[in-house]
This record gives structure tokens, sequence and C-alpha cells, in this order.
């Protein structure tokens, strides 16, 4: 009797661990992401990006600042913040793996925001653009 009982409880907790490691894997997304792929906050995403596993925002759908900010990149400046232009460095692993120096960050201005805000733009030297409306928690691939 108690080498049935020790069996049914092996068994059961065989279960849950293969259990809970299904979920895991069912919402981690790809290598260096934590959770399920989604877009920034506020943000509607159109699809996902195949070479990056990102959900994909249409320049029309960015806010006005975005598409502003956008501008100023294509036209080299002037910025409004020295810290735009700065190495960024993917510490959040979110973005592609490339090699060190590759994307560049712009602030996007928030209105009624006392500082720089919260809303990002990043350009990798290959020219792919993403867009985080949340510091870095998340992105989306702007296309273009």
């Amino acid at each position: 009797m108690r080498g049935s009982s020790v069996a049914i409880t092996a068994a059961v907790v065989l279960i849950a661990i293969v259990g809970v490691i299904a979920i895991g894997l069912a919402t981690s997304g790809s290598p260096g992401r934590t959770g399920p792929v989604s877009a920034p906050s506020g943000t509607p995403a159109a699809a996902v990006d195949s070479g990056s596993g990102l959900p994909t925002i249409a320049r029309a759908s960015l806010p006005p600042e975005a598409r502003a900010t956008l501008a100023l990149i294509a036209a080299g400046g002037p910025f409004p913040f020295d810290a735009d232009g700065s190495t960024f460095q993917n510490r959040e692993r979110l973005l592609p793996s490339r090699p060190a120096g590759t994307y560049r960050e712009y602030t996007v201005k928030t209105p009624g925001s006392p500082d720089r805000g919260a809303r990002r733009i990043v350009m990798a030297s290959t020219g792919e653009l993403y867009w985080s409306a949340d510091h870095y928690a998340s992105f989306a691939r702007i296309l273009p």
C-alpha cells in the first residue's frame, strides 16, 4: 500500500513540474525575453516582425511627437536633448543581438512631462527603427 501511494505522489509531482515547464515555454517568447511579446503600452501592433520577433507598428500609428523625432533623425538633427544619438546598450536584450554600438537612442517628447519622459526611438546602424513607449520595457519595430 505504501509503495503505491509513493508512486502516485511521485506521478502527481512529475505532472505538476511538466505543467509548469510547459506554461513557461508557452509564454516566454524568444530567448532573452521574460514574457510574451507585446506592443509597447498604448501602441496598436499590426503584426510580428520576422527578423526581430517584435510586434510592428506603422509610422502613421505613432504619436505625432514620435513622427517629429523620426523627421529629426532623418535630417540629422538638431536634437532637443544632449542624450539624443547616444549609444543604446540593449541591456534589456529585447532588440536583436548586435555588436556594441549598433543602436542609438532618441527621445520622443512627452507632452506635460518635466523631463525626457519614457518614450524613445532606437535606431540600428543598419537602419531599423524601434519604438518604446515605456522606457525600454517593450519595443515594436517601426515599419519602413
